[in-house]
């Protein structure tokens, strides 16, 4: 009898370790995700973005390839406002591309090491590897990790990372406010680890004229609709608008509008035309700047800092020689209502 129980005793301490050996612990998944990184050659990836930071949600289709070591093509598409973009880095620098209107920027940027980007799967399992206050757990298929984030935008602050059990690969991110009310939401839909790549995919001229002939019905609708002006819904305190001044220039009107206070800014709009031209805009100090709704172009020349953005048919610059970054890109979310300060 002794040696029956002693016999069943040990089948189960032996099941026991044979379960264990399939259940890898967090220091396992950290170890492994730093090797991913590590080893990996690249990856496409498709995603659906979701912005709650606004009256409506706001939807995005987005396109992510990244090839050892630095280059990166990011297209965002909004289907409901004809509104699509592309951020680009090659040896030649980092571009902004909006095909429609056959306008782009080109700066000297390390984008996208300076901040966490949530559709990129190395600014996410460096966001993972880099806190030590994770909370890690764990379900039948996934692992999910609660980390700090690196936005600009300080009250995005918290982030669910939701990986495959399989292989570790992205299954979705969200971000989240200090009272972890869900702001952004990323779900992929497809993730391939080590993609091959074509020659000139990341090329800036061909991904221009390639999205273009894409968007050509786009392209051609240059609205006859007067200028809608729109107003920030975030100012700061101790600054009022002073003056809303209308100009006429050569293809249609340009609003100015002028703040003045403790803080000083001008916000100008005018339509969106199609450029003639499609040499980039060399800017030698700026950054793509997320938005939210759309990129822009961050930019810093004689203390002034300024934003130009298009969206939704009208082009947009905003100024200020008072304002820090942070200000700056709250206002100019806040001009469509996505602010989230």
């Amino acid at each position: 009898m002794k040696k029956m129980v002693a016999l069943i005793f040990s089948c189960i301490v032996l099941l026991g370790m044979l379960a264990g050996c399939g259940e890898k612990t967090q220091e396992d998944i950290i170890e492994e995700l730093g090797e991913n990184i590590k080893n990996m050659t690249g990856y496409k990836a498709e995603a659906t973005m979701t912005l709650e930071t606004g009256k409506d949600p706001q939807q995005y289709v987005v396109e992510i390839w990244h090839k050892n070591p630095n280059y990166y093509r990011v297209a965002l598409n909004n289907a409901n406002k004809d509104q699509s973009q592309i951020i680009l880095r090659n040896d030649e620098g980092v571009f902004v591309l909006t095909p429609a209107l056959n306008k782009s920027f080109r700066f000297q940027s390390d984008w996208p090491e300076n901040n966490s980007q949530v559709y990129l799967y190395e600014s996410l399992v460096n966001d993972i590897l880099m806190d030590p206050e994770r909370i890690f757990t764990a379900n039948d298929e996934h692992y999910v990790f609660q980390t700090k984030t690196n936005y600009t935008n300080k009250n995005l602050q918290q982030q669910e990372i939701t990986l495959n059990k399989k292989d570790l690969t992205p299954v979705s991110a969200k971000i989240m406010d200090v009272e972890l009310k869900v702001l952004v939401n990323v779900e992929f839909e497809d993730f391939e680890l080590n993609a091959s790549f074509n020659e000139g995919d990341f090329d800036m001229d061909r991904n221009m004229t390639g999205a273009q002939l894409e968007s050509l019905p786009a392209m051609a609708q240059e609205s006859d609709e007067p200028l809608v002006v729109s107003f920030p819904m975030y100012v700061p305190d101790g600054t009022v608008l002073n003056d809303s001044k209308e100009v006429n220039i050569e293809d249609g009107k340009r609003v100015i509008l002028t703040y003045t206070g403790d803080q000083d800014f001008t916000l100008i709009q005018q339509k969106s035309r199609v450029q003639q031209a499609s040499t980039p805009m060399h800017i030698t100090d700026g950054e793509p700047v997320d938005l939210g709704f759309t990129v822009g172009a961050l930019t810093s020349e004689a203390q002034t800092k300024s934003i130009n953005w298009s969206y939704d048919g009208v082009d947009f610059f905003l100024a200020s020689k008072d304002l820090s970054t942070e200000e700056m890109i709250s206002i100019a979310r806040s001009v469509y209502g996505t602010e989230v300060k």
